[in-house]
């Protein structure tokens, strides 16, 4: 049987571009997984790893307008959003880079034996190794910044692991286009082009998963692709840690002094949040409490003008398209759910931005309204209107784990007095990242970034952004008694590399930070 052929398309027609490849075999995912297994060595010197992570990003910058062109052609995002994507994507390249450079990661501990301890402590060193071969899961949302050359990969190659990207069918031609310039980057080290595979095809990913030299896997999307690639590595004969980001409907709280002191402001930033790239943001807010009365009804009027002002999007593919119109019909169907913006079609291939209100009661008593507290990716997003503080923290205590979790307070409760550390105590079970007085659209590349959260949200405690998303492709290794002479340069006394560490129980910095 011939395999199947892999279409780039263009959502704003739904017709086909052009051919870009086939679905991989079962024989063909275990020639990529095994030529990345094979590269592992060439990964081993951290220096040569730091440069090819920067000459990466170079060439991608380099390669800019060409691969901005490939990724609205499949994508519709726009030229504005994807170059602003592609350079904080070559960002996160180089900032991994420099975090391989100062080798805080490692996580270098020595300890002198001490036999005056109790129980006597023998010599002991450690440092964390990489895990191998990581299986990545391309994002449609983010053809850059979450795809082929996004976070999982750029913290895996870090971490001293080759990667075999799952391609992502909404933006197939890019995803072939970025790896090569990443290849083309590596053969400028001397690192073998297998060192990042690509493979394409939903049965090349579940390949993928079970594939035994596979030692740990990144994903983005939906609940339910990410839970069946979860129950997957969990149920291999060696299970394997899997990171998925999976859904998160980001609920955000208003409070009845904050709608008092600017709730036109706060509709129309709500509006531009919901409605950024036609709301098809990981962190988009899906679910805002508001005061019922008459702050309230203003905030919701200034979001009903904003919202009623956005021009037709086009989203990722047209399932997509299909599920937004659905999903968003279905829940506007419920009782006591109104539309004051109608969100739904607008023409053959695109959607228009809205909004629903509900009674916050209907949520805290459950049933056919708990669809409301599922994420609908678009533009679209639900007022819940709350009668007091017990009505909404009755709808905090019903939500399921999110990415972020923000709260809009008035100067007084910013400033410490009033409700505001409570709240802030309420939401901080919900997510990974919790804002006050902003949006969470928009995810800094920082050190201290946190990107994940309780499940759904996430599979696992780690971020995916930010410098720690390195620590999901490591693992630690103790050597007790160890030969000088036979410890990695990592863990001699002498410190070779000049790594940061904790020396007998110092802290010592290293030159490098």
């Amino acid at each position: 049987m011939a395999a199947a052929p892999v279409w780039s398309v263009d959502p704003r027609t739904g017709k086909q571009r052009e051919q870009v490849a086939v679905e991989a075999t079962a024989q063909e995912v275990d020639a990529v997984v095994r030529a990345a297994h094979a590269a592992r060595g060439a990964l081993a010197d951290r220096r040569l790893r730091a440069a090819f992570l920067r000459t990466a990003a170079a060439r991608l910058d380099e390669a800019g307008k060409r691969l901005v062109e490939a990724a609205d052609a499949e994508t519709a995002l726009g030229t504005p959003r994807l170059t602003g994507e592609l350079a904080r994507t070559c960002y996160q390249l180089r900032a991994f880079a420099d975090i391989v450079d100062e080798g805080a990661f490692l996580d270098v501990v020595i300890d002198h034996p001490d036999d005056t301890a109790t129980p006597p402590v023998p010599d002991l060193r450690r440092h964390k190794v990489p895990l191998g071969v990581v299986a990545v899961y391309s994002a449609s949302n983010f053809p850059f910044a979450f795809s082929v050359p996004g976070g999982d990969t750029a913290s895996a190659l870090a971490a001293g692991c080759p990667v075999v990207v799952k391609a992502h069918p909404d933006h197939p031609a890019l995803s072939e286009q970025v790896a090569g310039v990443l290849r083309a980057a590596a053969v400028e080290h001397g690192i073998p082009v297998g060192v990042l595979g690509l493979v394409h095809g939903f049965d090349a990913g579940v390949e993928l998963i079970r594939h035994p030299r596979i030692a740990a896997a990144g994903f983005t999307g939906s609940v339910r692709g990410g839970r069946a690639l979860f129950d997957a590595a969990a149920a291999r004969e060696v299970p394997i840690p899997f990171h998925g980001e999976l859904g998160s409907l980001n609920p955000v709280l208003v409070t009845e002094a904050a709608a008092v002191e600017r709730g036109e402001a706060i509709g129309a930033g709500l509006a531009g949040s919901m409605t950024l790239g036609t709301g098809q943001f990981c962190v988009k807010p899906g679910l805002v409490l508001v005061p019922a009365g008459a702050a309230g009804d203003a905030l919701v009027k200034s979001l009903a003008d904003a919202v009623g002002g956005t021009g037709p999007g086009v989203l990722l593919d047209h399932r997509m398209r299909d599920n937004f119109v659905a999903g968003a019909a279905e829940r506007a169907r419920l009782p006591e759910v109104d539309a004051p913006v109608a969100p739904g079609a607008d023409g053959e291939h695109t959607v228009s931005a809205g909004f629903l209100t509900v009674p916050a009661g209907r949520l805290v008593r459950g049933g056919e309204h708990d669809l409301l507290l599922e994420e609908c990716f678009g533009p679209v997003t639900v007022i819940a209107r709350y009668r007091d503080d017990t009505e909404a923290g009755a709808v905090l205590a019903r939500l399921p784990g999110n990415l972020t979790a923000t709260v809009h307070l008035s100067a007084e409760e910013a400033a410490g007095r009033g409700r505001g550390a409570q709240l802030l105590a309420e939401l901080t079970p919900l997510a990974g990242r919790v804002l006050v007085n902003g949006w969470p659209t928009g995810v800094a590349v920082a050190p201290a970034q946190h990107h994940g959260g309780p499940y759904p949200a996430t599979t696992s405690t780690s971020t995916s952004v930010g410098g720690t998303a390195v620590e999901r492709w490591l693992r630690p290794v103790v050597y007790q008694q160890t030969p000088e002479a036979l410890l990695p340069p990592e863990l001699r006394d002498d410190n070779p590399l000049d790594l940061p560490r904790r020396f007998n129980g110092r802290l010592e910095p290293g030159s490098k930070q």
